[in-house]
């Protein structure tokens, strides 16, 4: 999962620590077709507009034998990728 173990204090940690709610962050995203297909995500990037205010997210997945700063690196990134789509969007192009 996305968020952590045990599973209970990962929680209260996260609505301590996050500043706003994750929404679909972490969850599933997909669709279940007519004819029996199906396609599923897990949004571990995500976006999010509320009037003229955006936010977005980003994480890692952290193991064991995770690198604190590669991580911290890694989120870095994506959330940039996000921010540089947004700024362009913002002047048009």
């Amino acid at each position: 999962t996305l968020v952590g173990a045990p599973k209970v204090r990962a929680m209260e940690l996260i609505d301590e620590l996050e500043p706003v709610g994750r929404g679909i962050y972490g969850g599933t995203v997909g669709y279940f077709a007519n004819n029996g297909d199906m396609d599923q995500a897990i949004a571990i990037r995500s976006l999010f507009f509320q009037g003229d205010q955006y936010y977005y997210q980003a994480g890692a997945g952290i193991v064991a034998d995770s690198q604190p700063d590669y991580e911290h690196k890694e989120v870095l990134a994506k959330s940039e990728i996000l921010r540089r789509a947004l700024d362009m969007a913002e002047k048009g192009l």
